[in-house]
């Protein structure tokens, strides 16, 4: 995956990676995600609002485990 793992990323971007994700299940996701401090939330308040997630060191440290997992199944 290389450097795009620590890539901040906006909403739409998301929605377009995440493969048949709906917007409800992916607000849903990305509040548990922000919940369980695996990702942060950066809101601009500006116009149009502009709001931007990346992850914390904690779901930085789980991507191995995730690669594992995936190879595993």
């Amino acid at each position: 995956m290389g450097p795009e793992r620590t890539k901040t990323m906006r909403y739409g971007e998301l929605g377009r990676r995440i493969a048949d994700s709906t917007p409800k299940m992916l607000t849903q996701t990305l509040r548990e995600l922000e919940e369980d401090k695996l990702i942060s939330r950066k809101v601009y308040y500006e116009v149009p609002p502009k709001v931007e997630y990346s992850l914390t060191n904690t779901g930085e440290e789980l991507i191995p485990f995730i690669g594992h997992l995936r190879a595993w199944v």
